[in-house]
């Protein structure tokens, strides 16, 4: 399964004792990625092993949900409720460091020898000369990729190489929410059609942030700017059922028709989730063709007022913290 059940918009860190170089790495990085810059590596390793500490305690947060939904407690509520206590603390994690490795007090191997608890995405800068120990640090595990610093499109292979890392799943979310999802619903999103239709979607959403839950089944997400949308899905086997839920909430019977033929979803368990605080409403759906059935969605907005406050948006983050000034020497 490559969509991720979680996902969220992370840090990047450079370290590189060039003050030159590190600016301009600064500034031609894209203006959406929060970015931090470093000369020296002790500050670099300081933060970064804070961060191990942090995703510990947001890893257990994300835990905890899923254990009180097995005691009976519902997940949209508990995650709406997570996102506005964390407010925008999840997005100051690290995701990928970029390291120099010629550096005079410590090469930038060593310095990510020192992060061996740290799980995030590693990449070299390395010179002509370096590039043999690079391919063993690669072929080791120690580094995710290296990319020569000499290299005219720099910027390009950079920004690919990072954008890439940055979208890469954390194994430890999907282990959490994975628990959530029956057999069936897991078939479907490990489709590779499916799943290639569910990452066009969140492309086309503009989605920054997304939880994909199995009870009820769909995709809790937020854009840059805060907006909140629930993205049902349906099995196809599901459509007579919900249709039926759609009568009893007193839905006519063209509606339910509606609903069966696939054409229409109804969103019940997201109101009930919510508190009912408005009768079920049909939308539109789609349908998304994999080897392993049919799966329907639809999108429905959800009141700001259930979400995390505006302030706390993304945007909002890396707006107040994308600075990118250099340290001072």
């Amino acid at each position: 399964m490559s969509f991720p059940l979680y996902r969220r918009p992370g840090g990047v860190v450079f370290l590189d004792d060039d003050h030159d170089y590190l600016e301009m790495l600064g500034e031609v990085m894209p203006p959406q990625w929060c970015v931090r810059l470093f000369l020296r590596p002790i500050a670099c390793i300081e933060l970064l092993l804070q961060d191990v500490e942090r995703r510990e305690a947001d890893a257990w947060a994300q835990h905890e949900i899923v254990n009180r939904w097995r005691e009976g407690a519902l997940l949209i509520p508990q995650l709406l409720h997570y996102w506005r206590q964390d407010r925008a603390a999840r997005f100051a994690l690290t995701q990928v460091a970029v390291v120099d490795y010629a550096m005079p007090a410590m090469s930038g191997l060593r310095m990510l020898a020192e992060l061996t608890r740290w799980p995030g995405a590693r990449i070299l800068l390395t010179g002509r000369a370096d590039e043999q120990l690079a391919v063993s640090a690669f072929n080791r595990g120690l580094i995710s990729q290296f990319i020569p610093k000499q290299s005219a499109d720099l910027r390009q292979r950079l920004t690919g190489a990072i954008e890439a890392l940055r979208q890469q799943a954390d194994e430890r979310h999907q282990h959490i929410w994975r628990a959530t999802f029956s057999p069936r619903q897991h078939a479907l999103l490990s489709d590779p059609l499916i799943d290639e239709a569910l990452q066009a979607l969140a492309l086309a959403e503009r989605w920054v942030e997304h939880v994909c839950i199995g009870s009820p089944f769909g995709v809790l997400a937020l854009t840059a700017q805060g907006a909140l949308t629930w993205l049902q899905l349906e099995p196809a086997e599901n459509l007579p059922e919900l249709a039926e839920m759609a009568l009893a909430q007193g839905c006519g019977e063209a509606t339910a028709q509606d609903i069966r033929a696939g054409a229409k979803l109804i969103d019940v368990e997201l109101q009930l989730a919510l508190g009912a605080v408005r009768p079920p409403e049909p939308r539109d759906a789609f349908a998304m063709a994999g080897q392993s059935g049919l799966l329907y969605g639809a999108l429905f907005p959800v009141d700001a007022a259930f979400g995390p406050d505006a302030a706390w948006s993304y945007a909002q983050f890396v707006q107040q913290h994308g600075q990118r000034e250099l340290p001072a020497d």
